[in-house]
């Protein structure tokens, strides 16, 4: 019998696979890899332990950053417009999600505009959140640290089916599809914001953005900072800024191969900022605080440009949102 594998939607045929790797070195084939029981789906329930099932990571007494200051002054606002239960996607059809778009006070319409997208979009919107990213550009605008970026808030999106894979027994319905989009090692989700997300928040607005990918940073905490990175890795012509915290750089759906892969491919030209702290979360999928210190290892290792801060937050935006404008100035210097 012939298995099959289907990835981003082309069916993998596994024997012609392991033929074709025959007398070539291969560190796993993929039989080993089924024998081993690695494409399986996590138990609801392994040696006494539940994926969530340490919350102290979310409330750690020591998790006590404060939004920045730039977040809290009062700066001329700009344009903030909310699209609810937007569901017109092909690239994931059926799902519905709520999505915000930003124009900063003073846009130069004689000027292509950067970009920032923040996945997990509300967690960065809200106005009493530990972010408050609209605020963070109204300030830097204000004070001319920057100029014509443009924002874009995604919500991962609700449907009714479960999607293709889910990486635990556990998972419902919106994260399961959240996972989907995120934690895939894909470039389905950066097909996502060049073909559908960009031209949105450009008609929304009304705004012209650049083209360069350099001027378009994707941002993102947990699975959305991995998707993040993924956006990039995948299409470096598309995008070379990526912000993530306490980014997901576990076994949730591979993303622990990634600092292996940093290091023996040829350096793509991303510019990258890492969050993570000694109290991130640890789960049956991995140990975040040295899931990130790996990642961020690997990316000094092959000579990208990063920018790894380790506190002694949680698995929080508070450490992130205490820096973001600072991560800002960084992320988008010339």
């Amino acid at each position: 019998m012939v298995s099959q594998w289907r990835i981003s939607g082309e069916p993998f045929d596994i024997n012609k696979a392991n033929e074709e790797k025959k007398g070539s070195p291969v560190p796993l084939t993929i039989e080993e890899h089924q024998n081993l029981r690695l494409d399986v789906m996590v138990a609801e329930e392994v040696n006494g332990r539940r994926n969530g099932d340490d919350r102290s990571t979310f409330t750690h007494p020591e998790d006590t950053y404060e939004p920045c200051p730039e977040a809290l002054m009062a700066s001329p606002g700009g344009t903030l417009v909310a699209l609810d239960k937007w569901s017109e996607s092909s690239v994931y059809p059926g799902t519905r999600r709520n999505i915000w778009c930003y124009r900063p006070p003073g846009w130069d319409a004689s000027k292509l505009g950067r970009v920032l997208i923040c996945n997990d979009g509300r967690a960065y919107v809200d106005d009493t959140g530990p972010v408050r990213v609209p605020r963070v550009l109204d300030t830097l605008h204000a004070f001319g640290e920057l100029s014509n970026v443009s924002a874009i808030f995604v919500n991962p999106g609700d449907t009714d089916q479960m999607p293709p894979r889910s990486p635990i027994a556990s998972y419902g319905l919106r994260e399961a599809q959240r996972s989907w989009e995120y934690d895939r090692m894909s470039r389905d989700y950066g097909d996502f914001l060049v073909k559908e997300m960009l031209p949105l928040l450009s008609a929304t607005l009304d705004v012209a953005l650049s083209p360069l990918p350099e001027d378009r940073v994707v941002c993102g905490i947990s699975s959305g900072g991995i998707a993040a990175f993924s956006a990039a890795w995948f299409q470096p012509d598309q995008f070379a800024r990526v912000i993530s915290h306490c980014g997901s750089y576990t076994n949730i759906l591979g993303g622990h191969n990634y600092p292996f892969m940093v290091q023996t491919t040829p350096r793509k030209p991303i510019r990258v900022y890492l969050q993570s702290g000694e109290h991130d979360v640890h789960s049956p999928f991995g140990h975040w605080p040295s899931a990130n210190q790996a990642m961020a290892r690997a990316l000094e290792y092959a000579g990208y440009d990063v920018n790894f801060e380790f506190g002694t937050g949680g698995h929080t935006l508070r450490h992130g949102g205490a820096r973001f404008a600072e991560t800002l100035r960084w992320i988008f210097r010339d």
